[in-house]
């Protein structure tokens, strides 16, 4: 048996800052590159901040203070018991974006990152720049989409409904060195990324990530919380704050290929977004837009960061 690895191994070199940042009464880690208008990086599921690694050097070359984050119970941020329901983690990134010194950032998610910004969005305008929104759906897209789970969107997000039970999924994820991380990524990535050596390396990172202590169970717990919170009041509250379109300009990039946030569920999301061109479908590309095809991925985004 493995021992465990120490949180420190996501201190990954490269030409980025690592520091360590409070907000919201929690320790977030967060690498950071660049000067000039901060851009926060909201990973998703069974990733952490390195997923950003190509755009953080973009960001920063184009001129942005590029900030990758942690988030809460990931990599080396802090894991504590609770805190992953939709107004602790949007109050995180509130909060880091406070620490940070900055009055507002633009915010990029993937995946949950994504429905993250959007959240903060909702909850928390004066703070939000811009959202992007990178393999990823609207919350409450993604909720009507996945209502019948026998298909489309809810079939695609099987998983949500697997990762309810307690302590097996937990068991599934580290098993084998993460083999399940490797899995998910298998069936989730593009063709041809999956064909690349590029796609080994990086998979490789998430599941020695996913190995850090706590972080199979922080990360499963918000897909928990977004499950059970739909038969409570807190559901229907959640619902009412994010109901409405949100004030900040809003570009969604998507790959035509992804399995876990189907096309149609990103389009959908559209009903919410601030002012927004339509959702960019890119064909030949899975989940992971800004792992897959990294630079026309930062071109898009500065090209929006930096419009008119």
């Amino acid at each position: 048996m493995h021992a465990s690895p120490d949180p420190s191994i996501v201190r990954l070199d490269g030409p980025w800052v690592h520091r360590d940042v409070s907000a919201n009464g929690i320790r977030l880690h967060v690498a950071e590159c660049g000067d000039g208008p901060v851009v926060v990086l909201l990973h998703g599921f069974a990733e952490f901040w390195w997923t950003w690694h190509h755009q953080l050097t973009a960001l920063a070359g184009a001129g942005f203070r590029a900030v990758a984050v942690d988030l809460r119970g990931y990599g080396d941020s802090d894991k504590p018991p609770r805190g992953y329901d939709a107004w602790t983690l949007a109050g995180d990134v509130g909060g880091l974006i406070k620490s940070l010194g900055a009055r507002r950032a633009h915010l990029v998610g993937h995946a949950w990152g994504g429905m993250l910004a959007w959240t903060v969005a909702a909850l928390h305008p004066r703070l939000v720049s811009s959202v992007t929104a990178i393999g990823a759906a609207h919350p409450l897209a993604l909720r009507s989409g996945a209502a019948r789970p026998w298909r489309g969107q809810g079939r695609a997000a099987g998983h949500l409904f697997r990762f309810q039970v307690p302590m097996a999924p937990e068991k599934w994820l580290v098993k084998d060195d993460a083999q399940a991380v490797a899995d998910l990524f298998e069936s989730w990535a593009g063709r041809r990324w999956r064909s690349s050596a590029d796609f080994t390396g990086s998979v490789e990172a998430f599941r020695q990530a996913m190995l850090v202590p706590g972080v199979a169970h922080s990360a499963l717990e918000y897909y928990r919380w977004a499950f059970r919170a739909q038969f409570r009041g807190e559901g229907r509250r959640f619902t009412d704050a994010v109901g409405t379109r949100i004030a900040a300009p809003t570009l969604q990039l998507h790959g035509a290929d992804d399995t876990c946030i189907l096309p149609e569920t990103a389009a959908s999301s559209t009903r919410w977004a601030g002012p927004h061109a339509e959702p960019e479908i890119w064909p030949d590309v899975g989940h992971f837009p800004h792992l897959e095809v990294p630079d026309r991925t930062s071109e898009a985004l500065v090209g929006f960061l930096k419009r008119d």
